[in-house]
């Protein structure tokens, strides 16, 4: 095992802020793309379901077949599942942008069925009370459900964050680099617990300070 005094962070350096940024985008963009699609396709397995504000029996059927289908699946067997997919839409399926692919999709399925977990816990009495007052579904969904469930969606997303991190220390398993290829490599393989270990803290704080943001935030949301 390779000593601290003996790793040279001059050569690992730029590699090591090389991963950090790779995480960072692979993150942010399963996040966004995750987090925005996730919410319409959750809304409508809410709205669509038996006795929602759009109830269609055999929508809600296709839709919830499709995310029980595809959210237990390991991320590391969907990065093979998915190959023939991400080599039609990014061109390939190596690299950063095939890896935040892929997370993107898992991320989608997951948001998913966090938001529709968390818009039926939602005093049914509520939208009733919206629909007896003339408003329309749309109106209904922004100006009544989302708002009502902000606060434990603040708390899910939270969640897939943390989930989404830990996806992305596989992505060097389809050449996607990120913190986790890195601890990988140049940590665990040469032998070189230094690296593997500040790799690992990285990880930790960009955890610990999404999970502190998301309980304050879900807070202050949850005291109006």
């Amino acid at each position: 095992m390779i000593s601290a005094a003996d790793t040279n962070w001059d050569r690992l350096g730029p590699m090591f802020s090389d991963a950090i940024v790779d995480t960072v985008v692979m993150v942010a963009f399963a996040m966004a793309v995750g987090g925005i699609l996730g919410l319409v396709t959750g809304v409508f397995l809410f709205t669509t379901r038996e006795g929602g504000i759009l109830q269609n029996k055999f929508f809600y059927t296709v839709l919830n077949i499709l995310v029980n289908f595809v959210r237990p699946i390991p991320f590391i067997i969907l990065l093979a599942l998915l190959q023939p997919v991400t080599v039609g839409v990014i061109g390939s399926s190596i690299g950063r942008e095939s890896a935040a692919f892929v997370m993107g999709i898992a991320a989608t399925f997951a948001v998913a069925r966090i938001v529709e977990q968390n818009l039926v816990a939602i005093d049914p009495g509520i939208i009733e009370a919206a629909r007896a007052m003339g408003a329309g579904p749309w109106r209904i969904i922004t100006r009544v459900i989302l708002p009502e469930a902000l606060g434990p969606l603040v708390l899910g997303y939270t969640f897939i964050f943390i989930a989404i991190v830990d996806m992305s220390a596989m992505a060097g398993y389809v050449g996607g680099g990120g913190l986790g290829d890195f601890a990988i490599v140049y940590g665990h393989r040469a032998f070189n617990y230094e690296v593997t270990l500040v790799a690992t803290a990285v990880i930790i704080l960009m955890v610990q300070a999404a999970q502190f943001f998301g309980n304050w935030l879900s807070k202050k949301i949850m005291r109006r």
